[in-house]
């Protein structure tokens, strides 16, 4: 079988993943793979990542991250999009074990050979989205719809 995907820098940021050949909708392409730890884990390995705007950090579940820094695959290079071409899938244990949970990138449409592959972070902060944090997660993807910044709007409550 022939590599579907391979590494290489983007003009998006630093690395990338990139389509080998053509994919077509709906497909698995990869799992996203590291360490399983806990936020109070992440904590102290990392402090308050809010500053750097760079993170191989994925939220699991309410229990436990992916920690791509420590045992990840490439997965981790894939950069985020406003317009993205994957989304992120997470595939809960069927026995209910939390820390068995998994998460996989897979395409929305198809994706020719030689373009990159994306998918939108949804990064959500519960903290206010200041010009500063608006800067530090800032997004370079390109795209006409690009909202500028790898936070998602905060949502808001129901009225009454």
């Amino acid at each position: 079988m022939s590599r579907r995907i391979i590494v290489r820098n983007s003009a998006i940021h630093g690395r990338g993943i990139f389509a080998a050949t053509d994919l077509p909708a709906g497909i698995r392409v990869i799992e996203y793979k590291g360490t399983i730890i806990t936020d109070a884990q992440a904590d102290r390995l990392y402090g308050d990542s809010l500053d750097t705007g760079h993170t191989f950090l994925f939220t699991l579940n309410e229990k436990y991250i992916i920690d791509a820094n420590q045992k990840g695959n490439s997965a981790r290079w894939i950069n985020h999009s406003c317009e993205p071409n994957c989304e992120a899938v997470i595939h809960v244990d069927p026995d209910g074990d939390d820390r068995k949970d998994r998460v996989f990138i897979e395409t929305i449409r198809p994706v020719k050979a030689g373009h990159e592959l994306t998918y939108n972070y949804g990064i959500t902060l519960d903290v206010p989205h200041t010009k500063k944090l608006k800067a530090i997660w800032a997004c370079r993807c390109g795209s006409k719809s690009c909202t500028g910044t790898l936070l998602q709007p905060k949502r808001r409550s129901a009225a009454k």
